[in-house]
């Protein structure tokens, strides 16, 4: 008959072991189903010899429990019981919620081969405003508001980066010709590899507008980044002269930006950043 209230599920883990067969050792070993069996601690099991509960006055090493002292052939052990670390029912499908999970608690190493790759946090931010900087041949600088920082879960993850920018620069040809670079806390990644003394970017735009500023130019793509590390990571774009002297750039608007409806027209830029597992 089941326990009142419950159905024939498990209630605990309690394991009666084989009874032992004194004959005047100290030391025997544990069995049960005529199979060695080793208990979690000492602390775990209850004996009884000759009706009387032993507990606490025994060691066990293994398989093997050691009372101390002789016991004699005539003693009975009337038996022993094993108290385990038990589940007290299984839980019915469907029934374990997020809550009853701890954060953190499922790792990309407990995925099974071929479930990786899923996106496990994503960040984004868009600029509307307009940006400008004067920068030196071959330098860079920082966009104002067009970084993000993440955390990733795992050193295994990887970072995807999407970026679109928006910008202009006017020389006296009324050329536009800038650079960026994509930047992971301070170091440049996604750069080109370094060719005598060609600047080195993650991608570059050049415009002609022979007859006036009123052009701006698009740089747009992607870069999976391998930062290994689970500390908070900046990603931001940074704009880059690719050309000699000082010029001044910027960013969603054109060069000139007079006040006219038909043309000289407002832009945003974006970088979107996802943790993908490993």
């Amino acid at each position: 008959m089941a326990y009142i209230g419950r159905g024939t599920d498990k209630l605990s883990n309690i394991e009666k072991l084989d009874v032992i067969t004194f004959d005047g050792s100290s030391s025997y070993t544990l069995q049960k189903n005529s199979v060695n069996f080793t208990p979690n601690s000492a602390n775990s099991l209850q004996v009884s010899i000759d009706g009387v509960v032993q507990a606490g006055n025994f060691t066990v090493s293994g398989s093997t429990i050691d009372f101390g002292v002789a016991i004699p052939s005539t003693s009975t052990c009337d038996f022993i019981f094993h108290y385990g670390t038990g589940l007290i029912t299984t839980p019915a499908d469907g029934t374990v919620t997020t809550g009853k999970i701890q954060d953190g608690a499922v790792t990309s190493a407990k995925l099974a081969s071929g479930v990786g790759g899923k996106v496990l946090q994503v960040a984004s931010v868009t600029k509307t405003d307009t940006f400008s900087a004067s920068i030196s041949s071959d330098t860079s600088a920082d966009i104002t508001d067009l970084s993000l920082s993440i955390t990733p879960s795992s050193t295994s993850s990887k970072i995807l980066i999407m970026f679109n920018l928006q910008a202009a620069t006017t020389t006296a040809s009324r050329q536009s010709n800038f650079g960026m670079r994509l930047v992971r806390d301070t170091t440049f990644i996604s750069l080109a590899d370094t060719a005598s003394n060609r600047p080195r970017t993650t991608s570059t735009f050049c415009l002609n507008h022979t007859t006036d500023g009123n052009a701006t130019g698009i740089v747009a793509g992607s870069f999976l980044d391998s930062p290994s590390t689970t500390s908070a990571t900046t990603y931001k774009i940074q704009l880059h002269n690719i050309t000699s002297g000082t010029l001044t750039y910027y960013v969603n608007r054109t060069a000139t930006d007079a006040d006219v409806l038909n043309y000289r027209p407002r832009s945003t830029s974006t970088l979107t950043v996802m943790e993908i597992s490993g």
